[in-house]
């Protein structure tokens, strides 16, 4: 039977991530309402009772991969590019969200002063899962969009050694203990945690630098360093594990010449299962009955967390800054709580239930009001209000290509000058580089990563154009943003005329392979071709239509050219399809030209 439980939770955890994909919502939603609906209301899953003794190491162990998996994204060399205010957020500001929420708990609730600290520590920190999806539909300035985005990928790692750095100072304050003895405590767990953190980091850069690890290896000899040091950190000192991954990913992050992206994509595709799963264990657990005997206090408590807590952490952290008031009005409102509150919550309140904590068992509830109310309050409100405060972008105009290869960089320059926004990604670095020197702004990656989401910027996209040589990733791309955007917006161009023929590929993609195609050609638009027209000295060059000089008479003259773009009289650029209607008086061509040298020696 708890097998069934277990593989049941699996399966619920896929339903909820996919709501959230066709909804285009925060998963985070269906996670909470299948764990209510599972535990508190119909009573079907107890958690306490499908795992036992076993449940703490189960959440523990996948809380630690959890927060080792954002500390691999805390770059030290990015946190000087990020601006002032979000430093001060992920700082100052932090701190005083802290100070307020541990001060109101205590007075308010009546808690044990170390459930209020703990309770202060774990509330600063935004949801970043919940935080992106959220700013894709709200659609706030430039400015406001880049403070969120980025408090919510730094705050993250950050917030999170913060609440384990309180955890740890609090365990062992007890009401008669000596100072004395509670900072020799508190030293040597610090101590153990950072110090088996580092080591741990520096032997595995070690092992990668040699490649005493085979590449097939990499990925599982990780996850297994992390599940160890945790458990021996654990071992050595109690509750020092969560600070020692935190340190080994932060080191592993700042190693320039150490190749980590394969390991943090299955890092990302772990911490998703495991934070899928753990969400709807979590929640299946809560006891509505403990915070109704709170009583009305929590929701005065509720309004400090929201209407005090973080207007006073933008007041400090916007201080001489110039964000207009209609922006810290935006940056005032939006801070939903996410899983890794939750996560890390429910590590420290059973801890501190087992040490026979007052107050302990109310640390998971509180938190998962505050992210229930965050969460769905601000989903809500967050587009009406940018609106209202006319802090509403324009409509997206970015063309994003997949792929940095010559191709691409070719296509993407003539139309950067003809001043369309243009972004490329491209998982080759040597690719991306070659981008960055032609002034090209490139995304090192795959676009359809949850790292993509964080630094791309997806809220400005228009048009998506699949120019890799690879069908692979072209039919992935064309697939992932066939739901993020509007599906008449995605094309891709064909490898070859060989590989158009397969028709092992989605409908999707299929129907979206007709990049460059008109049916005024007979030529056929390929990867293949636009590439050996570049090597023979092609360009790509722009041709006004006009009364004298119409469609007709430009297929005429340019009988090897691949038209590409057309560009109305309004500026609006529209890629040649089947379906583009014949270019008119007025209108340019952009098209990729053969050298005159190939047509001279064609026609002799």
């Amino acid at each position: 039977m708890t097998a069934i439980y277990i593989a049941a939770i699996a399966l619920f955890s896929v339903f909820a991530q996919w709501l959230a994909w066709v909804f285009k919502v925060p998963a985070i939603l269906f996670l909470l309402l299948i764990g209510l609906l599972l535990g508190p209301v119909f009573s079907i899953l107890n958690p306490d009772e499908l795992l036992g003794d076993l449940l703490f190491p189960v959440i523990s162990l996948s809380v630690a991969i959890i927060l080792f998996e954002g500390a691999l994204t805390l770059h030290f060399r990015e946190l000087k590019g990020i601006g002032k205010v979000v430093r001060n957020l992920c700082s100052i500001g932090m701190l005083t969200t802290f100070t307020i929420i541990a001060l109101s708990s205590y007075w308010l609730l009546d808690l044990d002063w170390r459930v209020s600290a703990v309770l202060g520590a774990v509330l600063v920190v935004t949801g970043p899962t919940v935080i992106t999806p959220l700013l894709n539909i709200m659609r706030p300035s430039i400015e406001v969009d880049r403070i969120l985005r980025w408090e919510g990928i730094v705050i993250d790692p950050i917030g999170a050694l913060f609440a384990v750095l309180v955890f740890e100072a609090v365990k062992f304050a007890g009401p008669t203990d000596a100072l004395s003895h509670t900072l020799f405590q508190l030293s040597a767990t610090l101590a153990i945690g950072l110090s088996l953190g580092a080591f741990a980091g520096w032997l595995t850069t070690l092992f990668f630098r040699k490649d005493w690890i085979p590449y097939e290896l990499q990925k599982f000899t990780v996850l297994a360093f992390v599940l160890f040091v945790f458990s021996l950190s654990n071992y050595l000192s109690h509750e020092s594990g969560l600070l020692a991954v935190t340190v080994f990913g932060i080191w592993l992050a700042n190693q320039d010449d150490l190749e980590l992206d394969a390991i943090l994509e299955f890092k990302e595709d772990l911490s998703m299962i495991l934070i899928s799963g753990l969400f709807i264990l979590l929640a299946s657990r809560l006891s509505l009955s403990e915070l109704l005997l709170l009583g009305p206090t929590v929701m005065v408590f509720l309004v400090i967390v929201l209407f005090i807590a973080r207007p006073f952490c933008i007041i400090v952290s916007t201080f001489k800054s110039d964000i207009s008031i209609k922006g810290r009005m935006i940056l005032a409102w939006i801070s939903p709580r996410g899983i890794v509150a939750a996560a890390v919550g429910s590590v420290f309140s059973l801890s501190m239930a087992e040490q026979g904590v007052k107050d302990a068992d109310k640390i998971v509830p509180l938190i998962f009001t505050v992210i229930i109310v965050t969460v769905i309050l601000q989903s809500l409100t967050a587009l009406p209000l940018v609106k209202l405060l006319k802090m509403h972008r324009p409509e997206p105009s970015t063309i994003l290509i997949i792929g940095a290869n010559h191709v691409s960089r070719s296509i993407a320059i003539a139309l950067k000058e003809q001043n369309i926004n243009i972004y490329l990604s491209d998982p080759a670095w040597e690719n991306c580089k070659m981008a960055r020197m032609s002034g090209l702004p490139c995304y090192y990656g795959n676009p359809q990563s949850e790292h993509a989401e964080r630094y791309l910027p997806m809220t400005d996209i228009k048009t998506v154009l699949a120019l890799s040589p690879n069908r692979h990733n072209n039919a992935i791309g064309v697939q992932y943003f066939s739901h993020l955007i509007k599906e008449k917006n995605v094309f891709s161009l064909k490898s070859s005329t060989v590989h158009s023929k397969a028709n092992k590929d989605s409908a999707t993609f299929l129907s979206r392979q007709i990049l460059f195609i008109n049916n005024t050609q007979d030529n056929t638009a390929t990867f293949t071709r636009l590439s050996d027209l570049i090597a023979k000295g092609g360009k790509v060059s722009t041709t006004r239509i006009s009364e004298e000089f119409t469609w007709d008479n430009y297929l005429e003259v340019n009988k090897e050219a691949v038209p590409l773009f057309l560009i109305n009289t309004i500026g609006q650029l529209s890629p040649f399809t089947p379906q583009l209607e014949k270019p008119i008086a007025g209108e340019m061509v952009v098209a990729m030209q053969p050298s005159k040298m190939s047509v001279l020696k064609d026609m002799g």
